[in-house]
């Protein structure tokens, strides 16, 4: 017979607590455990330092869990820390960075689960080749899945399309990746890609990538659809000042097709197909703490591909460059940002496969510039060189961009909410004296290059401002503005009102 006791405490446990005195409760038992966590973190933090000095050497590491990651993958990684593989100890110190620096480059891989943890003790006593200084490591890396699928929709740039990825991780035990796309949509009617790419020799630092890639784009500015079919490989590395470089070869076969029957001679001139054997190299120096909307920090970044020269062969000859800056500075404490960027760009022709005579530009590698990703309150490609109804794109462009991002209010400044105030402009120029019924030879493309770049200087670019809301989503910026022209050269299409703009790139 149960007691009254026990009656009093099951009645009591029946009894609906006040939502307010539960979550009080729960507040007390809360702070009463990180309270404990935080005391354990002093005591080991204590115990390290204490004993930070004393001489240890790592006599086994394991990693936990990674069954799916090969054995010769992991040595690269950790050998190099093991006594057998080292001239004298460490101290327990440098031990512990050593450790950490091999469990962050396991993690920058991406093919386990965040965190890593960690774990140290003493080996069995019992093992003879164990000394009194040894410690055993362990690591608790549990391996994310092994194949994501993603598929959804996207809106912006006055285009929508439907698309599907899909990424295989750690196919063969040593962090490499498989990853295919396809889309379809209303201005890049279709667009498919394989990519494989594989660190080389355990490092994360240094990364070798082949892709093929087959798409439809109807470009409506210049009257015209352009599909492309090919491949490339790069290398990618790292260096330990954190620039990061691209080394590359593409050989991609272009076709100028679907032409509307009011296309200009230009664009019937480079309609059919073409062929660009190129070598292309990519660097770039990010600082910025947040590249989607940078409170502070800088942006410096170089693109260089040579194409048709030489042994590479292809139909097409030119050397393209662009070089792009960009700074983000805070100004107090007020979450008010300044920002700034510069870009420019020159595509200087070259003879093709051993030829006399450099080849002109083709529309496929023109600059365009205009649209609600570089210079706003234009329309897509409303800047530069026209000829009739469509935008032919030009050879040599200079752009740039002002702004302050301001906190919204009631919002705050540590979200990725922002109002923009901005000027920008740009201008984009073909290369003088270049006609489709004369040839230039080296010394005329020279001499005429060095006027394109001269008349960049002459009169305002073209130029608007305005003002509108910026997201920085950590997938992508979104914007929307109202824009202004307010340097408008003939022929070129401005664009006042609101527009939208999505990407990973801004001017």
């Amino acid at each position: 017979m149960a007691s009254s006791l026990e009656d009093d405490v099951f009645e009591k446990m029946k009894q609906k607590l006040d939502p307010a005195e539960e979550q009080k409760r729960e507040q007390e038992i809360n702070s009463r455990v990180h309270a404990q966590y935080q005391k354990a973190q002093e005591r080991l933090v204590e115990l390290i330092d204490d004993n930070s000095t004393l001489p240890v050497t790592i006599s086994s590491i394991r990693v936990l869990h990674a069954t799916h990651t090969r054995r010769g993958f992991l040595e690269r990684i950790f050998d190099p820390l093991l006594k057998a593989n080292r001239d004298g100890p460490y101290t327990l110190s440098e031990a512990l960075a050593d450790v950490s620096g091999a469990t962050n480059k396991l993690n920058r891989f991406d093919i386990f689960k965040a965190p890593i943890s960690v774990f140290i003790d003493k080996p069995d006593p019992s093992d003879p080749s164990t000394t009194p200084t040894d410690i055993a490591v362990y690591l608790s890396a549990r391996e994310r899945s092994l194949y994501t699928i993603k598929t959804g929709t996207e809106v912006g740039h006055s285009e929508g399309n439907a698309f599907v990825n899909v990424q295989l991780r750690n196919l063969f035990g040593g962090a490499e990746t498989l990853n295919a796309h396809g889309s379809l949509g209303t201005r890049t009617r279709s667009a498919y890609s394989v990519g494989f790419d594989t660190p080389i020799l355990s490092n994360p630092d240094f990364r070798f990538e082949v892709n093929g890639q087959a798409s439809s784009t109807l470009k409506s500015w210049a009257s015209h659809e352009e599909v492309l079919k090919g491949g490339n490989t790069k290398f990618k590395w790292t260096t330990a000042g954190g620039h990061r470089h691209e080394f590359g070869y593409s050989g991609t076969w272009r076709q100028v097709t679907g032409l509307a029957s009011n296309a200009s001679p230009t664009v019937r001139g480079d309609a059919g197909d073409s062929y660009k054997s190129s070598l292309t190299h990519t660097w770039t120096n990010d600082k910025r703490d947040y590249p989607l909307m940078p409170n502070r920090g800088y942006l410096m970044k170089t693109v260089s591909e040579i194409a048709g020269f030489g042994p590479l062969k292809g139909d097409v000859g030119f050397w393209k460059s662009e070089a792009e800056t960009q700074v983000a500075l805070p100004l107090g404490r007020s979450g008010v940002t300044f920002t700034s960027s510069l870009r420019g760009g020159m595509l200087y022709p070259l003879t093709c496969g051993g030829g006399d005579i450099p080849l002109q530009s083709r529309i496929n590698d023109r600059f365009q510039l205009g649209g609600p990703t570089d210079v706003r309150g234009f329309r897509l490609s409303g800047l530069g060189p026209r000829d009739g109804p469509d935008a032919v794109g030009g050879d040599v462009y200079a752009a740039g961009r002002a702004s302050l991002l301001f906190p919204l209010p009631k919002v705050g400044a540590d979200t990725p909410l922002r109002l923009q105030a901005f000027v920008n402009g740009g201008r984009l120029l073909a290369l003088k004296g270049k006609s489709k019924e004369s040839e230039m030879d080296s010394d005329a493309v020279s001499n005429n290059m060095k006027k394109t770049i001269a008349q960049l200087r002459d009169g305002l670019p073209s130029c608007a401002a305005g003002f509108g809301l910026v997201y920085a989503h950590p997938v992508a910026r979104f914007e929307i503005n109202f824009s202004l022209p307010l340097v408008l050269r003939a022929a070129e299409a401005g664009r006042k009102g609101l527009s939208f703009g999505v990407g990973v790139e801004f001017l």
